[in-house]
């Protein structure tokens, strides 16, 4: 499969090795089996989400020793950058912070064929709310104050709204600076969702992937939006919590209580949403529940999805993506991610659906 120019460069997750032949039958994904796996040689290529950065490596490193003959390439250009480069037949497999959208979706037709498209949550964590306010390491923050923050409507840090958050604290009258991501990203739709799903009146930008208010700072990607964050005292910004570093992070009010961003907590709510309506057979997309009250849930959680083809053109592709996705789905590589990424394994109800998808994956017209 031909790679696209955008790849030059690409950040290479490698599971590499001795050359090994390929068997011409899929790898099992890993587990018990994982040691009799036929084994396999060839390069999978991905792009997409930057959250899923730390899953990646997580996942490629532990793949490695399940299949040291292949070689996993994946640049962390940002959710639509992902997505675009699939659809247009540039990479094996997308990574995205959110679900393809209806036109996408006739796009995936075009790319896949009959066979169709999978979608699968394979990476659950929250986005956390990260801060540099010295002095100020606790910080509570209800939903119309957070998207009076990230509307440019609150200004300073001892604005009433988020002193009545926080009526114990010492809050400075420091300018907030509130930074937004650059590119088109599924960390911002998912985040704009919260916003749009719990503060309707004060949020009027919808749930959109590119930052639809001009106000505040932007980063690219997360790695930028992170660094913009550190190098301003009084910023704030939103990314995957497993990149937030050193940064404060601040907890969200759900129901009558503040509950800070935690994979068990980010899980909790993947748990209890349905999945979106009217897909294909093996397109896992949730429609996640943001305005949740349920105690111990955190609503600004971000379910990263693996997206390909149920039917690819080229048998070795196939066999590559079966196996690189039946280790991803595998308990071993869901322990891997939470290792390397601090996210939430899915659940034994998602695993099989999602196994189910993976052993769908064939080649063929």
């Amino acid at each position: 499969m031909a790679v696209s120019a955008a790849l030059a460069g690409t950040l290479a997750l490698t599971a590499c090795g001795a050359s090994n032949e390929s068997s011409g039958t899929a790898a099992s994904g890993g587990g018990s089996s994982a040691s009799s796996a036929p084994q396999l040689s060839g390069t999978l290529v991905g792009a997409g989400s930057s959250a899923q950065q730390a899953a990646m490596q997580g996942w490629t490193a532990g793949y490695t020793t399940v299949q040291p003959g292949v070689t996993v390439n994946y640049d962390p250009v940002g959710s639509g950058g992902g997505r675009s480069q699939f659809l247009a037949g540039g990479t094996d497999f997308a990574g995205s912070d959110a679900a393809l959208g209806d036109e996408e979706l006739t796009q995936a037709q075009d790319r896949c064929g009959r066979g169709g498209v999978f979608e699968l949550p394979d990476y659950i964590s929250p986005i956390a709310l990260v801060y540099n306010l010295p002095g100020v390491d606790d910080l509570n923050l209800a939903p119309a104050t957070i998207a009076g923050i990230f509307t440019g409507a609150i200004t300073s840090w001892n604005d009433p709204a988020i002193t009545a958050d926080n009526p114990d604290a010492n809050l400075p009258s420091t300018p907030i600076t509130a930074v937004h991501r650059s590119d088109k990203s599924g960390t911002t739709e998912n985040f704009t969702d919260y916003l749009a799903a719990v503060a309707p009146d004060v949020w009027i930008g919808g749930a959109v992937q590119e930052w639809p208010v001009p106000s505040g700072e932007a980063g690219a990607q997360t790695s930028g939006l992170v660094a913009a964050v550190q190098s301003g005292e009084g910023a704030i910004g939103y990314a995957d919590e497993s990149q937030a570093g050193d940064l404060s992070v601040a907890n969200v009010k759900v129901g009558s209580d503040y509950v800070a961003p935690s994979a068990e907590a980010a899980a909790a709510v993947v748990e209890n949403s349905p999945k979106v309506s009217g897909r294909g057979e093996y397109d896992l997309a949730i429609e996640l529940q943001r305005d949740t009250t349920g105690s111990g849930e955190y609503p600004i959680v971000l379910v990263s999805y693996h997206i390909g083809c149920i039917r690819y053109d080229n048998q070795d592709t196939a066999e590559l993506a079966k196996s690189f996705f039946g280790y991803v789905v595998s308990e071993d590589g869901q322990q891997a991610a939470a290792d390397a990424a601090g996210s939430a394994p899915i659940s034994d109800t998602l695993r099989e659906q999602a196994q189910g998808a993976v052993d769908a994956i064939t080649a063929g017209s």
